[in-house]
């Protein structure tokens, strides 16, 4: 039995390169949410151990740190998804 043009082949996925760019965008966006994570901890970690080394009540470092991580993985954020 020769290949009948007219059928299609029910093996043969239909659209196969939108499942690929849909994962490709998944694991994007998940290595941002990672790089987030990771850029926001680290400053986190520097800050709170200057307070530790310097002996501060109250930990401000730790908490600009903080806010100066967040800033700084949002910018790398737009800056990678531009």
């Amino acid at each position: 039995m020769e290949n009948q043009p007219d059928k299609p082949n029910v093996n043969q996925p239909k659209n196969l390169g939108a499942g690929k760019k849909a994962l490709g965008s998944y694991a994007t966006y998940t290595g941002v949410a990672f790089q987030m994570m990771a850029i926001i901890g680290a400053s986190a970690f520097i800050g709170y151990k200057v307070d530790q080394y310097y002996d501060h009540k109250t930990q401000w470092v730790t908490a600009l740190a903080c806010v100066l991580g967040v800033c700084l993985s949002i910018y790398q954020t737009i800056r990678q998804l531009k």
